[in-house]
């Protein structure tokens, strides 16, 4: 279990991949990949290298995203390049994480 990663991908609401949403666009293709699973996440705050204010506004989706993804790290940076089209995606980060529980099925 030591080869598998956290990987963080950070976005926002308003970023847009053709007609679909960024964040949607990446949790399709990791379906589509078959890594273990993923989860966005919907910060109540947050700014990037823009400095720009992503928070709640009463009529527009500006709030920041993370996606994350655990599966091993040979997956998960073979899918960072099936993603690197997606325009609106900020940092991506991969770090190591310890699986307790419920180890990620992987199709292989």
């Amino acid at each position: 279990m030591s080869d598998v990663k956290l990987l963080r991908i950070y976005t926002d609401e308003a970023a847009f991949h053709g007609d679909r949403k960024a964040f949607e666009e990446v949790a399709s293709r990791a379906r589509d990949a078959r890594l273990a699973g993923a989860t966005v996440l919907q910060a109540l705050i947050g700014f990037g290298r823009s400095a720009h204010l992503h928070r709640p506004h009463v009529l527009e989706e500006d709030r920041s995203l993370v996606i994350e993804i655990v599966d091993r790290e040979d997956r998960l940076r073979g899918f960072v390049s099936s993603i690197a089209d997606i325009g609106g995606i900020g940092l991506i980060t991969l770090e190591p994480v310890e699986v307790l529980l419920g180890m990620p099925a992987t199709a292989d």
